[in-house]
């Protein structure tokens, strides 16, 4: 018998996947912010070699770039409830997404900050800038300018990667509509369909940073 891919179906499974969609995306969100601050935090201690610490942030995007997501999704969510630390799959996958993007965003940030010429650090600190004022004031806002092409990578892996949540439970996008096929044996139309939004979601956000490098390029465009 020949297999009748309904769309009334998918009409029909919308409302199940908007909700599954609201979490993915929520949960993304939050990963993707933190994970900015974590490779932040990460690379300016690895550049400026801060003693000790230095050597742990570099041991932690070692490992977090050495073993699987799924792996330390798994660790978050069951390794750490049976010692009592419990989060929950929301905060669990956050936590899982957050670090393994903060491990990717240290390297691209880290990168940024390497392109930063030596010139200018020398002048910042000839004209008795502190180590911190010139990470505020040069260095930042020149190396995340450089880096926002991979840290949009970065951003769009996490993103695609929170399908890994459906794992531990979390009722984001897959979850949903691996319960449908589960339920209706509408394969194919759950899988075009959740294909379909993750492709909107990925060309919307590459837009948004698009359009935010060019706000940060404008200053230093030529007329």
């Amino acid at each position: 018998m020949t297999y009748q891919f309904s769309f009334p179906y998918i009409w029909g499974a919308t409302p199940d996947l908007m909700m599954g969609l609201w979490m993915t995306v929520l949960v993304s969100l939050v990963s993707i912010a933190f994970s900015v601050a974590i490779g932040t935090l990460c690379a300016c201690l690895r550049v400026f070699r801060v003693p000790v610490l230095s050597q742990v942030a570099s041991c932690y995007v070692h490992f977090m770039r050495s073993t699987p997501l799924l792996v330390q999704i798994y660790f978050i969510f069951y390794g750490l409830a049976s010692l009592g630390l419990g989060l929950g799959g929301f905060w669990s996958g956050v936590l899982a997404l957050s670090l393994w993007g903060g491990a990717y965003n240290s390297e691209n940030i880290r990168g940024g900050l390497a392109a930063v010429p030596l010139g200018l650090r020398e002048a910042a600190f000839s004209l008795g800038l502190k180590p911190m004022l010139y990470l505020r004031l040069v260095a930042l806002p020149i190396g995340l300018r450089v880096c926002i092409p991979s840290m949009l990578n970065t951003a769009v892996s996490v993103l695609k990667n929170s399908s890994y949540l459906q794992a531990i439970g979390l009722a984001e996008l897959t979850f949903v509509a691996m319960n449908r096929v589960a339920m209706d044996f509408r394969t194919l139309e759950m899988f075009v369909s959740i294909g379909a939004i993750y492709l909107v979601i990925v060309l919307l956000l590459s837009a948004s940073v698009r359009q935010l490098e060019r706000v940060l390029q404008a200053p230093f465009r030529t007329a």
